[in-house]
C-alpha cells in the first residue's frame, strides 16, 4: 500500500539529512492540511493496533458527553494491550513542542537505530510512567469504538505525523 502522500512528500524534502521541528513545521504548512481520511486510506493499515509504532484512527469515545474534550482523530503509541481494547499514548494531547520532545524521549526505545519499517519502540507502561510528558497523553481505547481500520506510522514517518495539522 502506499504511503500518504503528505508524509511522502515531507520525508522526500528531507533527503537524509537532519531537519529541525520548524523546518518540519514549514514544510507542512507548504504542502497544506491533510484530511484525516486521505491519511488512513493512503496508508499502511489493519484492524489491530501495530504495537512500537505509531497509529491513527477514528475514534468514538464511550463517554464524549461526559468529557471536558476528545480525540476524535487521536494519534497513538500502543503500550497495553487489554481484551477490549488497549493502552496508549495519544500525541494530539500535548502541542507540538511537547510532541516532539516526548517522540526525543520514546526513540530512545526503539529497537535499532535504521529508523524505517523493521524499527518499533520497545515501551510499556513501567518504563514510562515517570516521563512527566506522558501522563496527560495516556488513554484506554476500546475496540468497540474504533470507527475506522489503523493506519500504522512507521519510524521513517514519526517526526512529519506528530507535526501533521490534521482536520
Amino acid at each position: 500500500m502506499a504511503v500518504s502522500k503528505y508524509i511522502q512528500a515531507v520525508k522526500k524534502e528531507v533527503r537524509g539529512r537532519p531537519r529541525s521541528t520548524q523546518w518540519y513545521r514549514d514544510k507542512i504548512k507548504e504542502f497544506g492540511q491533510p484530511g484525516a481520511m486521505d491519511l488512513i486510506r493512503d496508508g499502511k493499515r489493519g484492524t489491530s493496533p501495530f504495537y512500537g509504532k505509531l497509529n491513527m484512527f477514528f475514534y468514538d469515545p464511550k463517554h464524549k458527553k461526559k468529557l471536558p474534550y476528545y480525540d476524535t482523530f487521536p494519534l497513538v503509541l500502543p503500550i497495553e494491550n487489554y481484551p477490549d481494547g488497549f493502552l496508549g499514548i495519544n500525541f494530539h494531547y500535548l502541542g507540538l513542542g511537547l510532541r516532539i520532545k516526548l517522540l526525543d524521549r520514546l526513540v530512545d526505545f526503539s529497537n535499532d537505530e535504521n529508523f524505517d519499517e523493521s524499527t518499533r519502540l520497545v515501551v510499556d507502561y513501567k518504563k514510562l510512567k515517570n516521563i512527566n510528558l506522558i501522563k496527560p497523553t495516556i488513554h484506554r481505547y476500546l475496540s468497540g469504538h474504533m470507527k475506522s481500520e489503523i493506519r500504522r506510522i512507521d519510524a521513517d514517518e514519526f517526526t512529519a505525523a506528530t507535526l501533521l495539522p490534521v482536520q
